[in-house]
């Protein structure tokens, strides 16, 4: 006789930690707590918001927020460029204290993580016990507060998270995700932009109740798959691209890019292609991080009256080495640029990636080797030192302000998968 088979309820933590940046630049100056902060360059600068403390928030700055606009909204606020090395630092502090509640723990970018504490009640207790001990352990390890969402999903623990700021627990019990969801503006949905979300309001939909009531069909010839996707996220479900994904899964990427913003746009040819190189070298390393190799690189270029253009070159063989990369870069540059032109934007990217290198001639597998040996040497200072510890030579004085939470590297939880 066959038993029945029990479903076991998912338990998910989101854990997003409270205006990160500002908070790991108030633990190094604490004269900056309480006051209108925002982190991410110099108010009269390109470029965006990459946190804001709360206070900032009141006056409307938020992160991804131009520069300018920030300036125009809170001309009085302290404006920081920011410590990416310091941040990184204490990503890994969270993760550690993450690690310590659950082995399954996905770090979804430099602050925020999901963990899956499914049966682990006997071991922390009831969810809401376990999300006070992680807060208390958070503040005594790193300092920082967080915000801890718990559902049965990791699309709503996320958006519980997010209710939950600042420094609070909210849990949504079994069966009740789509009753919570239901008075939620759209837009509180993960992956609904600007652009869906007008989309929807054309359609009389505001809330995410009128999303639920729609059926699949409608949604699906409206939207594609991405409608398929909505109809399950209105339920409280895990659907669409990142989130049909296990917690401590692992993917590998599909593309891997760097790009700058130049504070004034430039036509000096020396300086545009010291910055690819400097772009090159990051995108490199994290072909490394992940143990993979690339095939096509891609190059992006944006001028002055926002034209963009791409072009992209095909490699003989796959490749994780940085000169071999920047000087199929900067070929692609040579044969794009109109001379003399200003650009605004510059950027790299490399994908048709494989965990195997290409077939090498002896004496070339030889000399590959002995630059894959000292990459490596010099990704192990930068772990230790910092991403601007060492410099390729083509890269010297191509450096710029790095947006840690755009493409970081040397974050913790992004091991490539194990093989085999």
């Amino acid at each position: 006789m066959r038993g029945d088979c029990v479903q076991t309820v998912k338990t998910i933590f989101h854990v997003d930690m409270d205006a990160f940046f500002v908070s790991v630049e108030e633990l190094f100056d604490p004269s900056l707590i309480g006051k209108v902060v925002v982190v991410g360059g110099q108010k009269g600068e390109r470029g965006v918001v990459s946190a804001a403390s709360y206070e900032a928030r009141k006056f409307g700055v938020h992160s991804a927020l131009p520069l300018r606009t920030a300036a125009q909204l809170c001309p009085h606020a302290i404006f920081l460029n920011g410590h990416p090395d310091r941040y990184r630092e204490y990503s890994h502090k969270v993760h550690g204290v993450l690690k310590e509640f659950s082995p399954q723990v996905e770090m979804a970018s430099v602050d925020e993580a999901y963990l899956d504490l499914t049966g682990t009640e006997r071991l922390l207790g009831p969810p809401l016990a376990a999300a006070h001990a992680l807060h208390e352990r958070m503040k005594a390890v790193t300092g920082l507060n967080c915000s801890v969402g718990i559902a049965t999903s990791k699309m709503v623990a996320k958006v519980c998270s997010d209710q939950a700021k600042p420094n609070g627990v909210l849990w949504i019990q079994p069966g009740l995700e789509a009753r919570f969801l239901a008075p939620l503006d759209v837009r509180r949905l993960p992956g609904v932009g600007k652009v869906t979300e007008e989309k929807l309001h054309q359609l009389g939909i505001r809330k995410v109740g009128d999303l639920a009531k729609l059926e699949e069909d409608f949604l699906r010839k409206r939207f594609g798959q991405w409608g398929l996707a909505l109809a399950g996220k209105a339920q409280g479900v895990d659907a669409g691209a990142w989130f049909d994904g296990e917690i401590g899964g692992h993917e590998d990427p599909k593309s891997i890019s760097h790009e700058i913003t130049f504070g004034e746009d430039t036509n000096d040819q020396a300086y545009l292609e010291t910055s690819l190189a400097r772009l090159t070298e990051k995108v490199a390393r994290r072909l490394r991080e992940q143990e993979l190799h690339a095939r096509t690189v891609t190059l992006k270029l944006r001028y002055s009256d926002f034209t963009t253009l791409t072009r992209s070159h095909t490699l003989p063989r796959t490749t994780q080495l940085d000169h071999e990369l920047i000087a199929a870069s900067r070929k692609l540059f040579r044969q794009a640029w109109r001379s003399g032109a200003r650009v605004r934007l510059i950027g790299v990217g490399v994908a048709s990636l494989d965990e195997n290198e290409g077939q090498l001639a002896l004496i070339e597998g030889e000399k590959n080797e002995r630059a894959r040996r000292a990459l490596s040497a010099v990704d192990k200072i930068r772990d230790k030192f910092g991403e601007k510890s060492v410099h390729l030579a083509a890269g010297m004085g191509g450096d710029h302000a790095e947006r840690v939470h755009e493409n970081p590297v040397g974050l913790p939880g992004k091991m490539p998968k194990k093989k085999g």
